[in-house]
């Protein structure tokens, strides 16, 4: 629940791309292809250049995958390859996915003696081992930026004729000849443009968090309608900057590209550190730190390691971001509903606390008035109310259009403060002026008791009506869906009904049965009480279409 409550104010999220803002679907849908210099689509017959990117590819990938790019690379190899070569090789050695960026390889051999090395990686790692020229290497940047900018996801394919047994140490020593780039169609969710709108709409800001290249995030960020998507900084770049350098950064900046666990982590610290409330999604191992730094940290259920979920405070069953959404409106009523009883508590106490008080401080005619038995009354009238009525509330309209709350604001500022104490000495005013009035007319004891504990409940009927919100009137709220409202002010006006006019009940409360003129003073006098906050919600109402 303080987790929920927490995301309701956060004002900062921080997502990855990959199944998240994407489908993760990873379709292998082009290639280039370094010899011919080309670009392929994966639709027609292959030619011998590019089966043998694919079935490269296949071998750098697990002899069983998990992973949907690895499943698109199989499914290709599949389809394509007639002669299916897997079940004759087995892993002699593997370097698993490392450095930054990161690559990985796989050494593999048969029964003969026959040997396999492949390898893939993003671009830039491949190309780093494989030691071309400068215009070779020239050539596939600008393949790499020609894929990237269209939205798709890049990786390098590399492979090498080594025979020893001495296997270098890391993958990186391997002199590799580069085979070539293959390129995966992971378009965006359907739904995510109205989630980005309503994460925007709530306040909130998102920032793109990915180890992809800074190209295809760009792409996807634009397609999504990202604010700020056109500026980026990778993970080396933001290593090299100071704490402060990065606080003043992190601000401006909303892609973050080709991340790693430390660079992800200083981000996360760096928008703490300038007050922000920060929620972050994650699914893998490298997220960790991240997910356990974040205020929030969110877990991706289904594509979502063990130590990502284990890291995370909440965690997403169907990797759905339009989740996250619903969890801060969830968040925002419970800190909203929890601030309206509060309200409501101050207010209904003050006139109790002033009714006793009064009468007794200025010695008036009857200044023991009330006894604890009345009291228990109130009390067992305003428990049900602040605690059944107030956390069933819904949310309110507009709760998702407002910014989130300031992490530096105190649960009650000084004008919501002030606003519960008037309405509580406003139902006081009330109910004191029929106590007046009551020994005005002469009025037995036991009929001022009545009239002036009628203008205590009344007041409590309608304050909990009012109070349903500070901004739409009462002719709104009482079309709110809470089946316990009508049901609670029943019980109410019934047990008050009983104690005034069933006699051994009333003789027990000390009560006396009340005309329809006095009853009907009490009513207008408690409605009247609570009844002018209407008005000042229409002012505000007013102030809010004028902007």
């Amino acid at each position: 629940m303080k987790t929920v409550e927490t995301l309701g104010s956060a004002t900062v999220i921080c997502t990855d791309k990959t199944g998240t803002l994407t489908e993760n679907r990873m379709s292998l849908d082009r290639a280039y292809l370094p010899q011919s210099g080309k670009f392929t689509d994966l639709n027609g017959t292959p030619d011998t250049e590019l089966l043998l990117l694919i079935e490269t590819a296949m071998w750098a990938s697990e002899p069983i995958p998990f992973d949907p790019m690895e499943i698109s690379i199989v499914e290709k190899y599949i389809k394509y390859c007639t002669n299916d070569k897997r079940t004759r090789f087995s892993m002699r050695h593997e370097y698993p996915l490392s450095g930054k960026p990161p690559m990985m390889t796989h050494i593999l051999e048969d029964k003969n003696g026959n040997r396999v090395v492949a390898a893939k990686g993003a671009p830039e790692a491949i190309i780093e081992v494989c030691h071309l020229t400068k215009d070779e290497k020239t050539e596939v940047l600008k393949a790499v930026e020609t894929l990237s900018s269209n939205g798709y996801r890049v990786l390098g394919v590399a492979s090498v004729d080594f025979r020893g047994l001495d296997f270098p140490k890391t993958q990186q020593e391997l002199p590799m000849v580069f085979s070539g780039l293959i390129a995966f169609n992971d378009p965006p969710k359907k739904n995510i443009r109205s989630v980005m709108k309503d994460f925007y709409q709530a306040g909130i800001v998102v920032k793109i968090i990915t180890g992809d290249n800074a190209q295809t995030t760009g792409f996807i960020a634009r397609e999504i309608g990202l604010k700020g998507a056109g500026k980026g900084m990778n993970g080396d770049e933001l290593m090299k900057l100071s704490d402060l350098e990065l606080q003043r950064q992190v601000k401006e900046i909303q892609v973050f590209t080709r991340m790693f666990p430390e660079a992800k982590l200083r981000i996360i610290n760096a928008l703490k550190a300038n007050g922000e409330i920060v929620a972050m999604t994650g699914d893998g191992v490298n997220d960790g730190p991240a997910l356990k730094a974040a205020n929030i940290g969110i877990a991706m259920g289904k594509k979502g390691t063990e130590i990502a979920k284990q890291a995370a405070s909440l965690i997403l069953p169907e990797d759905d971001l339009s989740k996250m959404v619903d969890a801060v409106a969830m968040g925002r009523r419970i800190y909203a509903n929890l601030k309206k009883e509060i309200q409501y508590i101050i207010s209904i106490h003050i006139p109790i606390i002033l009714c006793v008080f009064i009468p007794l401080a200025f010695g008036w005619r009857y200044p023991n008035l009330f006894s604890p038995i009345h009291i228990i009354f109130l009390e067992l009238i305003m428990g049900p109310t602040c605690s059944i009525i107030y956390e069933n509330e819904p949310m309110e309209k507009n709760a998702m259009s407002r910014k989130p709350r300031l992490p530096a604001d105190t649960f009650f500022n000084i004008k919501e403060l002030l606003l519960s104490i008037i309405q509580g000495i406003c139902i006081a005013l009330a109910a004191l002026l029929i106590y007046r009035y009551a020994i005005a007319c002469n009025f037995n004891e036991s009929v001022v008791r009545t009239m002036t504990f009628s203008v205590l409940v009344v007041s409590n009927i309608f304050l909990t009506l009012v109070n349903r919100s500070f901004f739409y009137s009462i002719v709104e709220t009482i079309q709110y869906k809470n089946n316990l409202v009508p049901i609670v002010i029943t019980i109410t006006l019934s047990l008050t009904l009983i104690m005034i006019y069933i006699t051994p009940v009333s003789l027990f409360f000390g009560f006396s049965p009340l005309n329809l003129k006095q009853f009907s003073l009490c009513f207008i006098a408690g409605f009247i009480a609570v009844i002018w906050l209407e008005g000042l919600k229409f002012f505000n109402r007013l102030k809010v279409s004028k902007k």
